[in-house]
């Protein structure tokens, strides 16, 4: 007869909350622009065509970035 730890062992539910977890901490990690370098602000502003100065500070682009970070609109496809 399994116990109720044999049963949570083999659950799909325990691990859909388990990977869960992972990609929230994960996204909450990536999309916090404060523990980004100069060189990825610097890259993400110019992938949205907002091109950064390259003398420009690291809290500067911080702040750039800061005020540009929103959805982007969906594509009409």
């Amino acid at each position: 007869m399994p116990t109720a730890l044999d049963r949570a062992m083999h659950s799909k539910n325990l691990f859909l909350g388990f990977a869960g977890m992972v990609t929230a901490a994960a996204a909450w990690v990536i999309w916090d622009p404060e523990t980004w370098t100069a060189e990825e602000m610097k890259r993400w502003l110019s992938n949205r065509g907002l091109m950064p100065n390259n003398e420009a500070t690291r809290e500067e682009l911080l702040e750039r970035v800061k005020a540009n970070l929103r959805i982007p609109p969906r594509s009409r496809a």
